[in-house]
């Protein structure tokens, strides 16, 4: 693997400084999707402050529409019915896209409501989990994106900030056809290099005009999973790295890569077979979210992705 995300947030940036870390091959994500614009303003003045010469990838939060202004979790019970109003989500629209009946898979599918009743003042979901409902978390329904524009407010104003501060990547999230890339480069500058992310449905029927307009690619499996199902991860991820390589773009692979590692200081041996073989199919590199952004461990992860990578360029046939 050629280059390593680590996406900074509470633990690396924060308590961990970059220089604790380093290493040339490190892409320094910052997620579009939390927080404000001046408090992303000035987190990448904090990571420069860290070490000036890095490479910073922003990643637009994207037309991912997303609970909004919920100042206190919410309470969902599984057979119970809630209701959010229409301004609890970052997409005023929303309620004029949804049906009674149509199932809302929410915070990475770690719920499932069912729309009960849409007005004008509010929608009532009938949860069918149990746990607490936060802000700023994905709300995502199936084929819904047709009438939603590709770019967001925040997303233009995160462009002007990867502009303002000529950012080295940025992230296109909810990528669904070439035009979606062609519209980004319009506003973005020609020197950001564009990661097309790959995590809905439509994106990999589009895959082969998608890898046309980019260099980069990267399969975010946890809401491809939502699309697609999650027992289709493997199949879909093959399909979309082998075509990738055919077109000779680079493929980064994102979730849950070392999820053991937010809480423990060693990853299962599930995670290290699985990232043994993302390595070996030739992926340019991995992404690590909550692992480095929040996780304990930021200093371990960075050695297991060193020691991977030592094991395959080293290893020797035994017979």
């Amino acid at each position: 693997m050629k280059k390593l995300i680590l996406t900074t947030g509470p633990s690396l940036g924060g308590k961990i400084n970059l220089n604790q870390i380093h290493q040339d091959k490190f892409i320094y994500r910052i997620n579009g999707a939390h927080g404000d614009i001046e408090s992303i303003k000035n987190t990448i003045i904090n990571l420069r402050k860290q070490k000036a010469d890095i490479d910073i990838l922003i990643d637009l939060p994207g037309n991912k529409i997303r609970t909004s202004g919920i100042s206190e979790a919410i309470q969902v019970e599984k057979d119970k019915d809630f209701s959010l109003k229409i301004d609890q989500f970052n997409y005023k629209e929303f309620y004029k896209l949804i049906k009674p009946g149509m199932e809302v898979y929410a915070n990475d599918s770690v719920f499932l409501f069912i729309v009960k009743e849409v007005n004008n003042k509010e929608i009532i979901f009938t949860s069918k989990s149990t746990g607490l409902l936060l802000n700023n978390k994905g709300m995502h329904v199936r084929n819904l994106h047709n009438n939603i524009p590709f770019l967001f407010e925040k997303d233009k104003e995160l462009i002007k900030l990867c502009n303002e501060f000529d950012i080295a990547y940025v992230g296109a999230s909810f990528v669904r056809k070439a035009s979606d890339i062609q519209e980004l480069k319009q506003v973005l500058h020609s020197n950001t290099k564009i990661i097309s992310k790959i995590e809905t449905l439509e994106a990999v029927n589009n895959l082969y005009s998608i890898l046309q307009e980019v260099e980069y690619i990267l399969i975010d499996r946890g809401d491809l999973s939502t699309e697609i199902g999650i027992e289709k991860i493997p199949r879909f991820q093959n399909y979309i790295v082998e075509m990738a390589h055919h077109n000779a773009i680079k493929v980064f692979l994102a979730t849950q890569i070392l999820k053991n590692m937010e809480e423990k200081p060693i990853p299962t041996i599930a995670e290290i077979d699985d990232l043994y073989n993302i390595a070996k199919s030739g992926v340019f590199g991995v992404q690590l979210s909550e692992e480095t952004a929040v996780g304990h461990y930021v200093e371990e992860c960075v050695k297991i992705l060193n020691l991977i990578q030592d094991e395959i360029n080293n290893e020797k046939i035994i017979l």
